[in-house]
């Protein structure tokens, strides 16, 4: 396998990314969950 370390730092880079975008969708999810639940709570 042929590794330079530009390609390295690319993957590396490309691994943060994919990384802090997980996170955002994670949190985008966890926060429409939470308001389905508020929601059905306060709606009683």
């Amino acid at each position: 396998m042929d590794t330079h370390p530009n390609n390295v730092d690319t993957q590396a880079l490309q691994r943060r990314r994919a990384h802090r975008t997980a996170w955002k969708i994670g949190l985008v999810a966890v926060a429409v969950y939470v308001g389905f639940i508020l929601t059905g709570v306060i709606g009683r």
